[in-house]
């Protein structure tokens, strides 16, 4: 790895976390890119759109309130609010007044949105495979697996967003 210069706040890292947290940055800014292009490319979704699709499909209903979708998907409410009333535009989504509480708007996925979602999902799928899952063994996989849910707890533990109700 290349020398690091001393005023850098990454030389407060020793070399193994340097190299742990590159590794993790590249991988997530990359595939990032390549799931962004490939839906935009294949479906015209942008990979926010996917990641509000899917976050719907957890829900019995496919609704949660803005809230509950900003906590389930790590965004901030009012990047919420602006992206799905674009996505509602294009009738992938509609929004309404919670019956409970007026001053609640819950997000909905459409009968469009969730044709959309499954017409997009195995090119993303054969692609999160050939890009990422490809890379690890049977063996590799689940201890990525374990990793990956130890660092989700600590986020959970240290951060500001709550659990989402339908992360164990």
């Amino acid at each position: 790895m290349a020398e690091i210069a001393p005023e850098s706040p990454f030389a407060l890292l020793s070399e193994d976390e340097r190299r742990a947290w590159f590794a993790y940055m590249k991988v997530h800014l990359r595939l990032r890119y390549e799931m962004n292009r490939q839906l935009r490319a294949d479906h015209g979704l942008s990979l926010a759109d996917f990641d509000v699709l899917v976050a719907l499909t957890s829900d019995e209903d496919a609704t949660l309130s803005v809230s509950d979708l900003a906590v389930r998907i790590g965004w901030e409410r009012s990047r919420v609010s602006h992206h799905v009333r674009r996505m509602a535009g294009r009738g992938l989504v509609q929004t309404s007044v919670s019956a409970e509480d007026k001053r609640v708007t819950v997000v909905s996925l459409t009968a469009s949105g969730r044709e959309t979602l499954a017409t997009a999902s195995p090119s993303h799928i054969a692609l999160v495979r050939t890009m990422f899952l490809d890379a690890l063994d049977d063996h590799g996989t689940g201890e990525f697996a374990e990793w990956f849910e130890k660092i989700y707890d600590n986020l959970i533990t240290h951060g500001t967003l709550p659990r989402p109700v339908d992360h164990p």
